[in-house]
């Protein structure tokens, strides 16, 4: 069965996930699971989240480094703390931060 549903976060929109210490923006959105079945069962199953749901591309960081991260839209929250996001891909793709979103550059929109 097909769900329709809007994605509850935006490109450019700042994030941190629910269980685990990193944050990210977000790039791109797929409207539910679009990844392998092996990096989907990789995740424990305890925490594994349902595939029938938004799926968040981020450029991500945690206290160590930065990287990109695919996230279910159960396991984000907003990012509140109005910190930019230090990846350095961010200046390729977006504009500035304000309020929590960071504007889209017109030549990286699809």
């Amino acid at each position: 069965m097909q769900v329709n549903r809007e994605a509850k976060f935006r490109i450019g929109q700042v994030v941190r996930h629910r269980l685990y210490p990193f944050r990210g923006v977000i790039f791109d959105v797929d409207p539910t699971f679009n990844n392998t079945e092996e990096w989907w069962q990789s995740i424990p199953e305890e925490v594994r989240p349902r595939k029938d749901q938004p799926y968040y591309h981020l450029l991500a960081e945690n206290s160590d480094t930065e990287y990109v991260a695919y996230v279910s839209e159960q396991n984000l929250l907003p990012d509140e703390s109005g910190e930019p996001v230090r990846h350095p891909q961010v200046r390729e793709l977006f504009g500035p931060l304000k309020d929590g979103i960071y504007s889209v550059r017109a030549s990286s929109a699809h």
